[in-house]
């Protein structure tokens, strides 16, 4: 059983599936909107330093090094490859696939105009990667009342480094006649080739000397190469997507790609669905009720995964008596006392303590009391829930839940292997 459906969920139904495991899987699949659709592995070292990371594989090397409680420290770099690669391959063969470089992390344009270090980047994002490494003449376009991107803000951050970038302003005009502008409307509309061809037609007197032509990630919802595509044949340069703000399209992709094709790989998905109670029989095995808003189902496992997240995903909670975790009342890593767990300044460089505070683990990822003792043998976790890491700062979210996730369903096959009775 697999408890939560964001990245570390979806990653662990998946590796599950493809050992073989029969898995059932329940969570509330909304979060995976806010996603940016860039799958970081680790852009910015652990600690108070801060110092930028350009290849992932040596810094998590001096990352294990310098922090051997970290959770990058129970796997290797060989099965985070392998599980990236797991990842990447479902999503393509979903139509949603991804470029990278081997050993080191791309660059690319926010919405804000900054530059973010990634690991993997959407297909439809990846010729901005270079464009941006050439410097090559580039005209970032806007659509009018389209909120949170702005072609202006993004030129004028980035244009002192960027001589030949420029921006412009459209309307579009099916757009006009549907009243109110969203990313989501916009990005179904382009599912049709006469909306494709409107936005060319709009694009393409503000083209100038321009090779490359960046857009909001609004390039359909689904088979998005194919919209690019005709968008690149219709203007004759080069077209990328920038990632929006959030609730983004690309997390639309995301969602839509895993609620259509994970059942398909034999996983029992329950998506809107909670776990509302769980208790552990005599015999070892979990009893769980699950439902939408009271109990519906009940589900019988061998072994339970948490990938229920932090605060957000309400895998842990904060309470007065300090911070728990929500279904089993594992024990939680965490600073002693309330007073502990900020710092005064809002961006001070060494972080706030709470923000490491999560379930601790064995080598195992099954979740362990203050005696280092698993609090049950057949209980594991994985992702945000765990302790010693700030997936935030470091920029390393999907890594460390598809890392992680890997990790335990590798103990969890282990486990089988050794027991074939369950």
């Amino acid at each position: 059983m697999v408890i939560g459906a964001g990245m570390a969920g979806m990653a662990a139904a998946l590796f599950a599936s493809r050992r073989g495991i029969p898995t059932v899987q329940a969570g509330l699949t909304g979060e995976t909107l806010y996603a940016s659709g860039l799958f970081d592995l680790y852009g910015v070292s652990h600690g108070s330093s801060r110092v930028l990371i350009d290849n992932p594989w040596q810094g998590l090397q001096m990352l294990r090094q310098d922090y051997p409680n970290h959770p990058f420290c129970r796997v290797s770099n060989a099965q985070i490859r392998s599980a990236m690669d797991l990842l990447t391959g479902f999503l393509e063969a979903a139509g949603y696939p991804y470029q990278g470089y081997p050993d080191k992390n791309a660059r690319l344009i926010t919405p804000v105009g900054t530059i973010k270090r990634t690991f993997r980047v959407p297909e439809t994002m990846w010729t901005g990667v270079l464009a941006l490494a050439a410097k090559a003449p580039c005209l970032i376009v806007d659509i009018r009342g389209l909120r949170g991107f702005s072609a202006t803000q993004i030129v004028s951050t980035l244009k002192p480094s960027w001589p030949d970038l420029k921006a412009a302003s459209i309307d579009l005009p099916w757009e006009n006649r549907l009243g109110p502008k969203y990313a989501e409307q916009i990005a179904r509309g382009l599912q049709a080739e006469d909306a494709r061809r409107e936005l060319a037609d709009a694009i393409r007197p503000q083209l100038g000397l321009a090779e490359y032509v960046g857009l909001p990630a609004i390039l359909g919802i689904h088979d998005t190469e194919t919209v690019r595509k005709d968008i690149v044949k219709m203007l004759g340069v080069s077209v990328f997507e920038i990632p929006t703000m959030p609730p983004a399209i690309s997390g639309v992709r995301l969602k839509a790609a895993f609620d259509m094709h994970m059942p398909g790989l034999g996983v029992n998905a329950f998506y809107h669905h909670t776990v509302h109670t769980i208790h552990r029989r005599r015999d070892g095995r979990f009893v769980l009720e699950i439902g939408r808003t009271k109990p519906e189902t009940t589900v019988m496992a061998d072994r339970v995964l948490l990938a229920t997240g932090r605060f957000l995903g309400k895998g842990l909670v904060a309470e007065r008596r300090g911070i728990c975790e929500t279904l089993l009342d594992i024990p939680v890593c965490q600073p002693e006392n309330r007073g502990c767990w900020h710092r005064e300044a809002f961006l001070d460089p060494k972080g706030h303590a709470i923000n490491l505070a999560g379930i601790e683990v064995d080598n195992r990822f099954r979740p362990v009391t203050a005696t280092a003792r698993p609090v049950y043998d057949n209980l594991y976790a994985a992702g945000s829930i765990l302790a010693h890491q700030d997936w935030i700062r470091t920029k390393s979210g999907t890594g460390l839940a598809v890392a992680t996730a890997y990790g335990a369903i590798e103990a969890v096959a282990d486990g089988l292997d050794d027991n074939p009775k369950g």
